[in-house]
């Protein structure tokens, strides 16, 4: 079983930078892509961005193109969301996902989850 942990959450200022990572336990032969969600108070789970296993396309949702960016380390076997110029709709208890199959997007592609890490953003 596959174990997925988060770090680098915490507490920012608006228009501040936060970086977080992803740790997988073990390499998965079949993944398609690694994500990462989002969950904020008293909403629903939404997908933030991903990045397929082999050629590294990305995707962003609307919201956080142009300031968050998701990239991947093979040799350390983690990914990444760098997050610039954090806004107040930010905040989140952000999770990991891997997966083996698309859409990308869609949180049932997902098979593997971290526990998540929880971002503020103070205004």
């Amino acid at each position: 079983q596959v174990q997925l942990v988060e770090s680098g959450g915490g507490l920012v200022q608006a228009g501040g930078s936060l970086r977080l990572s992803c740790a997988a336990s073990e390499r998965t032969a079949n993944t398609f892509a690694e994500a990462w969600f989002r969950q904020g108070p008293g909403k629903e789970r939404e997908f933030v961005a991903a990045i397929t296993w082999v050629i590294r396309n990305t995707y962003y949702t609307d919201s956080v193109k142009g300031r968050f960016t998701i990239s991947r380390d093979n040799a350390k076997n983690t990914v990444t969301l760098q997050m610039n110029s954090l806004k107040p709709e930010d905040p989140a208890v952000y999770y990991c996902a891997r997966g083996s199959r698309g859409p990308v997007r869609e949180a049932r592609s997902y098979d593997y989850w971290g526990q998540g890490t929880l971002v503020t953003v103070s205004s």
